[in-house]
């Protein structure tokens, strides 16, 4: 009796990578693959890598797939694309991996799907084509990273230098930043870290999951990007006084909050996100009242002396952990967010006592989401003024403060003058007279 074959070395990661890929090209968010879904640890790192490959290159791989692909994409082909994304990927991108494992594990995996095994000849023409112009296609234009949906506006707003330093961004992408419960230097230096800014430390390079760093487990830091740690510290309400966070969860700015004594409302419409918020801030020992509600209409019992607007948002500040996100927003979206955040704003402006201060923050490269909304709120809220942040409340990262008392980083700034970048965030201040 024949038995079965064991399958090629590599071909189960190409696999498990391909539905990944194929997931967030259909609309999902990236999360890189965990132990659950690929146990060996240097499988999954092979795997993860080239997922966030053909992500942050997927503009040029679109270019490339135009060139190859002389009548487009096949339509109802399974993973074909996916896995052809991917190998093109090594083929271009990443030749120290070579070129063999990816032509015949693309081939292979194309032959298990049974939507596209019959695209199999097509998926081998395709990439022995593009090893034959391999030179010529790694040398493709990094104006092709960025799409056309968001260049023109990022162009005008951030400057041709900026808009280079942004696809290096894209590129390297994110380090690991974390915000300290205290001063430490024993612990920044086991953690391999380099202080930031503030509060902020940053690892450029890790070989062990998060939860595996020192002081996870004792609840001496969590993760935060040094960008999304600067709203809570302009915060500037009165001393131990009654704060709300709104849009709340994950919960790393109700911890900020916490940490210097407010007495902290943690507000979230999803329940789910509201018990990982819950989790974080018991190992962390931090405590906060935590309500599971709709941030548009939730009317406290009594007004807070500081809300935190954390709005939902067009979130392209984040490209570099989540490449997908400029590919898959569109001007419809900004304008949609951009309603939604209008709401957020009238009703923490209502849940906001006299002389009490309001952050509003938004992760989004967008004017229209940012600047375009102070705007807005001081003309469509009678009572609000601008509180605007000054240069030496930023120390290390003067430069994002706008000569309108606005704060606007993006991921080609280098906070505390340490490479690595930051998301792309925006931060105004107000107080209610």
């Amino acid at each position: 009796m024949a038995q079965n074959k064991p399958d090629p070395a590599g071909l189960k990661l190409r696999l498990v990578a391909a539905q990944r890929l194929k997931s967030v090209l259909a609309g999902d968010n990236f999360s890189p693959l965990t132990a659950t879904e690929l146990a060996d640890g240097r499988d999954r790192a092979l795997a993860n890598r080239l997922i966030t490959t053909a992500l942050r290159r997927q503009g040029q791989l679109n270019f490339i797939l135009h060139a190859l692909l002389d009548k487009g994409m096949p339509g109802k082909s399974g993973s074909f694309e996916a896995v052809l994304r991917l190998s093109l990927a090594q083929l271009v991108f990443l030749p120290d991996l070579g070129a063999h494992s990816a032509l015949f594990l693309a081939v292979e995996a194309t032959k298990r799907d049974p939507k596209a095994r019959h695209l199999s000849g097509l998926m081998n023409a395709v990439l022995r084509n593009a090893q034959a112009n391999s030179a010529k296609f790694g040398m493709l234009s990094d104006d092709l990273l960025i799409p056309d949906t968001f260049g023109d506006t990022w162009l005008d707003a951030y400057g041709e230098a900026a808009i280079d330093a942004f696809s290096t961004a894209l590129l390297a992408g994110a380090p690991l930043d974390l915000t300290l419960k205290s001063d430490d230097a024993d612990l920044v230096a086991s953690l391999g870290a380099e202080p930031v800014m503030a509060d902020t430390v940053r690892i450029d390079q890790r070989d062990r999951p998060v939860e595996a760093l020192p002081g996870f487990a004792e609840g001496l830091w969590w993760v935060q990007d040094a960008a999304s740690a600067i709203p809570a510290r302009l915060l500037g309400a009165k001393a131990g006084g009654r704060v709300l966070d709104l849009c709340a969860a994950p919960g790393g700015k109700t911890a900020q909050l916490a940490k210097v004594g407010y007495a902290v409302t943690a507000l979230d419409s999803d329940a789910t996100r509201m018990e990982r918020l819950k989790e974080n801030l018991a190992r962390l020992d931090y405590t906060a009242e935590t309500v599971v509600a709709d941030a548009g209409n939730y009317a406290p019992s009594a007004p807070y002396d500081g809300v935190l607007l954390d709005a939902p948002c067009s979130a392209t500040g984040t490209f570099r952990r989540h490449p997908e996100v400029i590919w898959h927003r569109s001007t419809g979206d900004v304008a949609g967010r951009v309603r939604l955040q209008r709401a957020l704003l009238t009703n923490a402006f209502r849940c906001l006592d006299a002389g009490g201060v309001l952050v509003y923050c938004v992760c989004s490269l967008e004017p229209a989401e940012g600047e375009g909304q102070v705007d807005w709120a001081l003309d469509a809220l009678p009572g609000l003024d601008l509180w605007p942040v000054t240069p030496a409340e930023l120390p290390g990262l003067e430069s994002a403060v706008t000569p309108r008392g606005l704060v606007r980083t993006h991921p080609g700034m280098a906070p505390g003058g340490r490479g690595g970048g930051m998301d792309g965030f925006f931060v105004a201040r107000f107080r209610r007279r």
